[in-house]
């Protein structure tokens, strides 16, 4: 899958995976992130292969012209978790829309643990 969009120029086309390992780094980048933790069934059965998987906890869905993204990460103790997931999603709406120039409808950050 990946996200599509035109332009006078021709057409433009970004796997999801790309935008997947775009999120990991500004997730990395962040604030009271630990590390991406892995979200379901088929991802930790993955994550067995691919131990250090640069896109685990990270899934990206193109819904029509604009891209979802849905964040599964470990906090850090001691700091304010609503704090960390709200800086988190407006990062990377905002440079994930810098960098595709497409729009994102929606980020969803979803905190699976927290550890020092």
């Amino acid at each position: 899958m990946s996200v599509k969009t035109n332009n006078v120029y021709g057409r433009i086309s970004i796997s999801n995976a790309t935008i997947a390992k775009f999120v990991s780094h500004v997730g990395m980048d962040s604030y009271g992130i630990v590390e991406f933790a892995e979200f379901g069934f088929l991802d930790k059965i993955a994550g067995i292969f691919k131990p250090h998987s640069i896109t685990k906890g990270v899934k990206v869905s193109a819904v029509g012209d604009r891209i979802g993204i849905d964040v599964y990460i470990v906090a850090k103790y001691g700091v304010s978790i609503r704090a960390v997931a709200e800086a988190l999603k407006e990062s990377i709406k905002y440079k994930v829309e810098k960098f595709s120039g497409m729009l994102v409808g929606h980020v969803n950050v979803n905190i699976i643990d927290v550890r020092k």
